[in-house]
């Protein structure tokens, strides 16, 4: 993939007629979508609309039935060979992978490790980066989400709040060119979401490209240059916030909004 520091200008996300099906039933249904390079795009919908599912596509973590995904330009999950095009070997999604952050739902944080070392786990173990240099790295990145008194603590010692925030200091550790986030609050108490949407807003104002599912609409709002909004597997609109969540001009994004906001 791309390197960080090039000078590359194209779109870091580009879906083509993208599908996927679960058995029989069709969850994407040739979705097409740009996300620009440093553009926050905030994807909201009902449970079961596919976000989430078209989210995991992008880093080829589901494996798309038809259609083209590229970031940074280059095709994930497949490879050009004799005029047609094979599945990439594990190996080989993984190395495309190690450009794109994933923050899930649930922190999936190594329980045995502290936070300290879940964040340098990755670039040490996979990346072979120095170790001096990582724990360095993932001091400053602990400190940048709230949490430089905790480098110490195991994920049973923390809240939810305070392992979502080192979940997303473990993905930017590996200093990724796109992050994804897949509902990262919904697992969290109420109390508990502001100091995770803090860091995504942090994050939004340096410049990183953030494709975020969520039900956060005051976060979409804020933060976000593009919404879109899914039902069906579809894309029934998308726009700046001010078009998508003050003047929806479909009726499925306003019964959506109507619902959420109540």
């Amino acid at each position: 993939m791309v390197a960080q520091t090039d000078t590359y200008l194209g779109p870091m996300v580009q879906a083509t007629n993208v599908h996927k099906s679960f058995g029989r039933v069709e969850v994407l249904k040739g979705i097409d979508l740009t996300l620009r390079k440093g553009e926050v795009m905030c994807l909201l919908g009902q449970s079961g609309s596919g976000k989430s599912t078209f989210l995991r596509c992008i880093n080829h973590l589901e494996r798309i039935d038809a259609g083209r995904i590229r970031v940074a330009g280059e095709l994930i999950g497949y490879a050009r060979q004799r005029g047609g095009l094979r599945e990439m070997h594990e190996s080989e999604v993984s190395a495309q992978r190690l450009d794109i952050g994933m923050v899930f739902q649930h922190f999936n944080l190594f329980p045995h490790m502290t936070a300290l070392q879940n964040v340098m786990e990755a670039p040490v173990g996979v990346r072979r980066e120095p170790k001096a240099e990582v724990r360095e790295r993932a001091v400053g990145l602990l400190t940048k989400v709230g949490l430089a008194d905790k480098q110490g603590a195991y994920p049973r010692q923390l809240s939810g709040g305070q392992q979502q925030r080192v979940a997303i200091a473990r993905a930017l550790a590996m200093r990724p060119r796109l992050m994804l986030f897949d509902e990262p609050t919904s697992a969290l108490d109420p109390e508990l979401v502001s100091d995770v949407l803090d860091v995504m807003r942090d994050l939004a104002a340096s410049g990183m490209t953030m494709m975020v599912v969520t039900h956060e609409i005051g976060f979409a709002r804020e933060v976000a240059d593009r919404v879109v909004f899914m039902d069906g597997g579809v894309i029934i609109e998308q726009g700046t916030p001010a078009e998508v969540l003050d003047n929806p001009q479909h009726k499925r994004t306003q019964g959506f909004l109507a619902k959420v906001l109540a």
